[in-house]
Formats: C-alpha cells, sequence, structure tokens
C-alpha cells in the first residue's frame, strides 16, 4: 500500500498543469445570454485531461523510477476514482451554492440534463461521480492502445460508428440508447450498476493493454 499511496501522490503531483487549466476555465468562463452553461461543469475538463498526462508522461518517468505496471495502473485508478469524487463534489456544491444566484436567468447544470438530480442530489453526485470515472478509465485504455495495431483499429471504428451511425435514424437511435444508458440515465441503480461494470471490464483490457506496453 505503501507503494501505491507514492504513486498516487506522484500521479496526482505531475498533473498541475490539468488542474491549473481547469480551474482558470471554471473561473473564467462567463455568458452574457440569459441562458448558461453552470461553471461548475467546466470541472469536467480536469476529467477529459488527466488521462493524457497519466498516459503519456507518467507511464515512463514511473517505470525508469522501477514501478511496476501493476502499481502503475492501480495508482491510475485509485487517482481517477480521488478525481471523479472531487470533481463531482465540486460541481455538486456549484450546482447548490453559486447556480441559484448566477447572473444568467436559466443555469444549465449537466447533472439536471443527465437526470441525475431526479434521484437527489446524494444518488446524482455519487452518478456523477461514476461515470467520469467511467469516462477517465474509458481514456485511459484508448490512449494506452495508440502505440499498437489494435489502437489504430478501436480509433478506426469509432470515427466509423460516430460517421455512420449518426446520419441513419434507426443507427442514431441505438447511439442514442447507449448515451442513455451510460450517461442521461435518471434511474440510479440501473446507471451505477453500468458504469461500475463498464469501468470493471475496461480495466481488465487496459491491464491486458498494459503488459504489452513499452517504453
Amino acid at each position: 500500500m505503501t507503494v501505491n499511496f507514492a504513486i498516487v501522490k506522484r500521479l496526482l503531483a505531475s498533473n498541475k498543469v490539468s488542474f491549473i487549466l481547469t480551474a482558470i476555465v471554471v473561473l473564467c468562463a462567463t455568458s452574457s445570454g440569459e441562458t448558461a452553461l453552470s461553471n461548475g461543469n467546466y470541472t469536467w475538463l480536469l476529467a477529459g485531461l488527466t488521462p493524457f498526462f497519466f498516459v503519456f508522461y507518467d507511464f515512463t518517468k514511473l517505470m525508469h523510477l522501477g514501478a511496476s505496471k501493476k502499481d502503475y495502473f492501480l495508482g491510475c485508478l485509485i487517482s481517477y476514482v480521488i478525481l471523479a469524487a472531487g470533481i463531482s463534489l465540486v460541481n455538486t456544491m456549484i450546482h447548490l451554492v453559486i447556480d441559484p444566484v448566477y447572473s444568467a436567468r436559466t443555469v444549465i447544470n449537466l447533472m439536471d440534463v443527465c437526470r441525475w438530480t431526479e434521484n437527489g442530489i446524494a444518488a446524482a453526485a455519487l452518478q456523477q461521480m461514476l461515470f467520469l470515472l467511467l469516462l477517465m478509465v474509458f481514456l485511459h485504455v484508448l490512449l494506452s492502445m495508440q502505440a499498437h495495431w489494435y489502437g489504430w483499429l478501436t480509433d478506426a471504428i469509432l470515427v466509423v460508428i460516430i460517421c455512420v451511425f449518426t446520419p441513419i435514424a434507426p443507427l442514431r437511435a441505438v447511439l442514442a440508447g447507449f448515451f442513455q444508458l451510460i450517461m442521461l440515465n435518471g434511474n440510479a441503480v440501473p446507471h451505477i450498476c453500468i458504469c461500475l461494470l463498464l469501468s470493471a471490464a475496461l480495466s481488465l483490457g487496459g491491464l491486458a493493454v498494459l503488459k504489452r506496453k513499452t517504453l
């Protein structure tokens, strides 16, 4: 556990750029219209940026320092859980405290758009946390594959899905149904279970990819 704690501490400390960029966007984002996106939602940017640093910067550094691949990956997962919880907490507090007094008449928070708040604020925060965890694990695994042929194949498949499914109504409905399951889901228990199962499956896939990864 001491090794894992040290790795988590190093991962979070080396992620300063992501923290700074996210903070700047959250604090500087403004809207002059009657409708505005909640500043709290810009905290999600941290979830999108972090995997890039963990995969492309920290992996090499930690391997040179003698960390094992297993410890590195476990450290990443623990860091993602911590960050997902932190982001969810910050956005929830902004939604409760700042959004109601924002100068715009209508403030849109994705917690409402995704229908998570229908289950109460505590459940909504948990749903948000697990969705962000799923997002970070997915990005981590996808980025880890980029040096291999199956990574390029995955990229191509994702592009084809977006380009083909979007313009064709029946396929677009399938794609929309998928996003309703993992994101736009007002049913707390199924949503939480789906996010946990997909995160676990992606984590197992990430371990398999990591075994082949070299410096």
